[in-house]
């Protein structure tokens, strides 16, 4: 047994990347380490603006209300300081016209929502408020090279400066490694070159691939609602779109398809894929819009979930896309790791400092908090023929019909779509679909 598992300690913890999933877990650990440092890649922006390092920060993004609820538990006050730097509030229901698989859905009085804008200000708002902690020092422009200790426990990391003249590697011991390098992680190889075996992993690829802009919102145009949300319908209508308010009066409209649909580049193929949506809501409400910016494209690759939780040397635990990456028009990813960061800041407070029981305990509560949306997820990418690994079976088909049953009913009756929308927006598990009450209406429909 080692002093970590008997005495846990406040030593040195490294996280991995300095975007949303990094600072998050950086400041769960506050208080639980002497010192955290996080090692960036990039340099922060002064201002709120789009980096090379957050490939998809171009594109919607979503937290989903239980990831707010999550940010809000660790960071009080965070959700009117991002109101303060123009997030818009978005009711799931009222504020949010959703056109799922069968139909509009019914609306009534949502308490459940988001708050709507660019994922520069997301990120700047949440960095603002990790970077008041003393213990948290930050390292911009820096790699991680690769991990050091053995196959049976992470010590710590090597970095090297990045940059034309790069320095010499050097090394970071440390109690505690969290890697949040997010789709392009390197953890994997690393713990390959320390002897450690395979992680097991799943890989789910639906071939989605996005192609969004931001618009200058028409003067006087009231829409009725605040966003759009333009669903896929498998297996004949496999394109989406979204138009969601973002800061400074503007929108970003998002549209993506599945592997055959994927929208063409540049300006043309954007505007032919808004056309080819189902309904042409969003095309309608674009019709005096000025663009603001290119167009932008994104092809996120697969959906990959890795059981760390089976397979991990002790001293390390991973967050994030780098453990659970998802197929981006579910809205999962940023909740998925703030979910993480709570995981992170409960099991030190439970095992008092940030020793190996700490880690993994984390690795199998990050495992739970990820399962029922990779499942939700990775379900749904099934209905598409195209799709790659994706799960089958008579199960399967059994839960597709189930899930049919209750988008039918939402076009009609509020209760369920409430319900349905608690499930999707992580706030409950898909077993309350199952609640007498909603079964019943879901029977009935």
């Amino acid at each position: 047994m080692t002093s970590s598992d008997t005495a846990p300690g406040r030593g040195t913890a490294v996280v991995i990347g300095g975007g949303l999933a990094g600072t998050v877990a950086a400041w769960a650990l506050r208080g639980h380490a002497e010192r955290i440092v996080v090692v960036e890649r990039d340099r922060y922006p002064a201002e709120p603006t789009f980096r090379a390092g957050v490939p998809q920060g171009r594109h919607a993004h979503l937290v989903l209300e239980a990831g707010h609820r999550a940010l809000e538990e660790m960071m009080p006050g965070i959700r009117q300081q991002l109101a303060d730097a123009g997030a818009t509030r978005v009711a799931v229901s009222g504020d949010l016209k959703w056109l799922s698989s069968a139909g509009w859905m019914a609306q009534y009085p949502a308490q459940l929502g988001f708050l709507s804008c660019t994922r520069p200000v997301l990120d700047k708002v949440v960095l603002d408020r990790v970077r008041t902690e003393p213990s948290i020092e930050f390292l911009e422009g820096v790699d991680v090279v690769g991990l050091l200790g053995s196959a049976r426990a992470v010590t710590g990391v090597r970095i090297r400066e990045r940059g034309p003249e790069r320095g010499e590697v050097r090394e970071i011991p440390a109690e505690l490694v969290v890697d949040a390098a997010g789709r392009s992680t390197s953890a994997p190889q690393w713990l390959a070159e320390l002897g450690h075996p395979a992680v097991p992993e799943e890989r789910v690829d639906a071939g989605v691939s996005y192609s969004s802009r931001i618009f200058h919102r028409p003067a006087g145009v009231d829409l009725g609602h605040r966003a759009i949300y333009l669903q896929t319908k498998a297996p004949d209508a496999p394109r989406l779109g979204v138009l969601l308010p973002v800061e400074g009066d503007r929108w970003i409209v998002s549209v993506a398809g599945m592997r055959g649909a994927e929208p063409e580049p540049g300006e043309a193929g954007f505007t032919k894929q808004v056309g080819l949506l189902r309904d042409q809501s969003i095309r309608e409400a674009l019709r005096n819009a000025e663009p603001d910016g290119e167009v932008r494209g994104f092809v996120p690759g697969p959906g990959v979930r890795r059981h760390y939780e089976r397979s991990s040397p002790d001293g390390l635990v991973v967050v994030g896309d780098a453990v659970s990456t998802f197929n981006p028009v579910y809205g999962q990813g940023v909740t998925v790791a703030l979910f993480c960061a709570q995981a992170l800041r409960r099991t030190a407070l439970r095992h008092g400092g940030i020793g190996h029981a700490t880690a993994r305990d984390a690795r199998r509560e990050i495992a739970a908090a990820s399962k029922n949306p990779w499942v939700m997820s990775c379900s749904e990418d099934a209905r598409f023929a195209a799709t790659t690994g994706a799960p089958s079976g008579a199960l399967l088909k059994l839960q597709h019909r189930f899930l049919d049953k209750v988008l039918a009913a939402s076009v009609n009756d509020p209760a369920v779509t409430a319900a349905f929308h608690e499930v999707m927006s992580l706030v409950a598990p898909p077993t309350l679909l199952f609640r007498p009450s909603v079964l019943a209406a879901v029977l009935r429909s």
